[in-house]
């Protein structure tokens, strides 16, 4: 098959993250790709559970259109696609190669090709790719685009200090209590280096806990809100800010942040004490999560930490708290007055060179 007739589906859902990857990759395929959007019924865990492939769980009339000619690649992420993906599959009598990002639920065997990351505990296989990080492309068009914002940043002081602020994330649960204390480091952060905060939160920040952090900006700052007025500056923050605050539980804003090159510090969004002594963390999904994550096979397991650990033992980060707030504020104090131009670092360039290159190896073995 020539590389020139080949048709991707890009399944998207409701996860930021996961759909920067799925993008990454069709990106860098460079064969064309189009954007198949899946929105999930609330109760799509009762037959997506199972491992099925089914359309039972999504939305029709709310997701794209699934119908022939059917792709050659289908590039998947996230528990609620699978089922999507593999009815793809199906339908055009198994001709369609599967590729998932992340850790899937469906056996592995299931899968033409598993990209993933070292918190997912995936064993070695020949259908597994094994990368550093959570795939992103940063690209000249980017950059250029990112430019855009610059004159919104110009008026504040330097150095820039972006905050990315996600939220609920499996066992993780952004609380009123711990945006304030997000906003409280921050704050002491860029006041010690006499910069400002540019902040942006996500899909996942809950509204509260996004009100809380901001509410503790006393620096000059500029604020960013989900669905809020004017557009999303995230790209520019990436391509412009001078460090990074980035909440733990997002390992998309953590690969994209640490492959700027510029200091990185981690906020923790864990509990301080155990969590079965906390309220919060009896709601359904960090409950469930915990739950699966005990019970469920090996496989089915996730640890952050273990991203988290190696970035800062490599010394690509560092853990925010107030001991490092002190050194880390003379480190930005020393940073040259200049606007920092990013470009796509080595790690992201591995990482995606690897995954292309196992992809177009699917088509050569067809």
């Amino acid at each position: 098959m020539g590389e020139g007739s080949i048709t991707v589906w890009c399944l998207l859902g409701k996860k930021a993250g996961d759909n920067t990857q799925v993008r990454a990759l069709a990106e860098e395929l460079g064969w064309g790709y189009q954007e198949k959007h899946i929105t999930a019924q609330s109760w799509e865990l009762i037959v997506h559970i199972g491992g099925r492939a089914t359309l039972a769980g999504i939305d029709r009339a709310q997701s794209s259109e699934l119908a022939a000619p059917w792709p050659d690649i289908v590039i998947s992420a996230g528990r609620r696609n699978e089922p999507v993906a593999r009815w793809i599959q199906q339908q055009s009598g198994g001709r369609a190669r599967l590729v998932h990002i992340g850790r899937p639920w469906a056996p592995l065997p299931v899968w033409d090709l598993v990209i993933t990351t070292p918190q997912y505990f995936l064993p070695e296989r020949a259908n597994i790719v094994h990368n550093s990080l959570p795939l992103h492309r940063f690209t000249p068009e980017d950059l250029s685009r990112a430019a855009q914002f610059r004159p919104q940043f110009e008026q504040l002081p330097r150095p820039w200090v972006a905050v990315l602020m996600g939220g609920d994330s499996g066992r993780f649960v952004m609380t009123p209590g711990k945006g304030a204390r997000l906003g409280e480091l921050a704050q002491a952060l860029a006041s010690g280096a006499g910069g400002a905060v540019l902040a942006t939160d996500s899909p996942r920040t809950p509204r509260a806990a996004g009100d809380a952090m901001q509410a503790q900006l006393q620096v000059p700052f500029l604020c960013h809100r989900w669905n809020g007025p004017g557009e999303n500056p995230y790209r520019g923050l990436l391509a412009l800010a001078d460090a990074f605050v980035v909440t733990g539980e997002s390992m998309s804003m953590l690969g994209e942040a640490v492959d700027t090159g510029k200091p990185l510090y981690i906020f923790d969004v864990g509990d301080p004490v155990s969590w079965w002594r906390l309220s919060h963390n009896y709601r359904y999904k960090p409950l469930s999560h915990r739950l699966a994550m005990r019970f469920g096979p090996r496989r089915m397991r996730r640890d952050i930490g273990k991203i988290q650990d190696a970035l800062v033992d490599l010394g690509r980060a560092q853990w925010l708290s107030p001991q490092t707030i002190g050194p880390a504020a003379q480190a930005l104090q020393a940073l040259p007055e200049q606007v920092p131009v990013v470009e796509q670092g080595p790690v992201a360039r591995a990482d995606l060179k690897r995954a292309t290159q196992a992809v177009r190896q699917l088509v050569i073995s067809r």
